[in-house]
């Protein structure tokens, strides 16, 4: 039997490790292996900066996302972030991993390194938790979004239409004028919202700019605290946000015509919310007036081995290429491989 405190710390991993990380959507030039190939939770940023085409600063070494075509990188990355359940009943088709260390983690990177290299084409980029009423959008997606509900008065008025989500579920055990029940409602309604008002700009989904979206819904938690994981609440909810993460995923798939990649990481809880990470201007001031007394070169960064090796490769072709024409410049035989001294023999002939 073993002692108490190998069961505790047992216990505690498999708390910790309580997460699941899906791909629901995928172009096919994309490759994932399937497999049980356990994804650190703290890492996921990477698996998006490296899907996406971008480099990162440490290598990954996870063998579920492979090279696929470097040429061809999807034209968006759809994060879903869903507290409340370790995994979801979604679709046969989808691959899932198992996710070690679920600790809260933030697409912020991915979100710099697409400014830094598109700032000019504005992309889309949209980080939404409608619980929280936290927004963050930049490029094109304040035009493409500008209608979307953010805050709770504007989610629950939304909920108040017609043609709002509330018509096309079926609610089971929910009562639409339960506070939990509306928080959670409110977060389905943006997933119907959003591919709804960007398929009225596809031509946006067109371009060759990378897109990113990032969702945190936190509704099922609140449902399964207040009810419990064996309720008939929580159940429905589940059931309910399959569905609509299954209809989101076609939707956004389609919009983009196929060169998108939907992704759900379903967690129990985090230790601390997810929160995006701030820099402070005082910092940043306090940070300039201290300049480097010693006159040090400054470190290089991870792009460092790229360029050196881009501008290494075509000075050795270059040179290469001048001696060759050099070499055959000096042999050539000016009676045959000449046209000038051809037409000028011919021409002290005739005279």
């Amino acid at each position: 039997m073993a002692p108490p405190a190998a069961l505790a710390f047992l216990a505690a991993l498999l708390a910790v490790a309580a997460a699941d990380f899906s791909v629901l959507k995928c172009p096919q030039n994309q490759i994932f292996t399937p497999g049980n190939w356990p994804v650190p939770g703290e890492r996921i940023p990477d698996v998006i900066a490296l899907q996406m085409g971008f480099s990162v600063e440490e290598d990954l070494l996870w063998q579920g996302l492979g090279v696929g075509n470097i040429f061809q990188r999807p034209r968006a990355t759809i994060l879903v972030t869903v507290t409340g359940v370790d995994k979801l009943p979604l679709s046969d088709n989808k691959i899932s991993y198992p996710v070690e260390n679920a600790v809260p983690y933030s697409v912020d990177g991915v979100v710099n390194s697409i400014h830094s290299l598109f700032s000019e084409e504005m992309p889309l980029v949209l980080e939404l938790a409608p619980i929280e009423e936290r927004v963050y959008m930049v490029g094109k997606a304040n035009t493409v979004f500008e209608d979307l509900p953010v805050t709770l008065r504007q989610l629950r008025s939304r909920l108040e239409q017609d043609n709002s989500i509330l018509a096309s579920v079926s609610l089971g055990s929910l009562y639409k004028n339960d506070e939990i029940d509306r928080l959670f409602l409110s977060e389905m309604q943006s997933l119907q919202d959003i591919p709804s008002l960007l398929s009225r700009h596809k031509h946006l989904a067109k371009d060759n700019v990378p897109d990113i979206y990032a969702l945190e819904f936190t509704g099922l938690e609140e449902i399964k605290k207040r009810y419990g994981e064996d309720s008939a609440k929580f159940k429905d909810a589940v059931r309910i946000l399959t569905e609509c993460l299954q209809k989101f995923a076609d939707d956004m798939y389609s919009i983009y015509g196929g060169n998108s990649i939907v992704e759900v990481v379903a967690v129990e809880t985090f230790e601390t919310p997810l929160t995006r990470k701030s820099r402070s201007i005082l910092e940043t001031a306090a940070a300039s007036t201290n300049p480097n007394i010693y006159n040090l070169a400054y470190d290089y960064n991870f792009d460092y081995a790229v360029v050196f090796n881009i501008i290494l490769w075509i000075m050795i072709g270059l040179a290469l290429a001048v001696i060759a024409i050099s070499y055959n410049l000096w042999n050539m035989d000016p009676g045959y491989d000449s046209i000038i001294y051809r037409m000028t023999n011919q021409k002290i002939r005739m005279d």
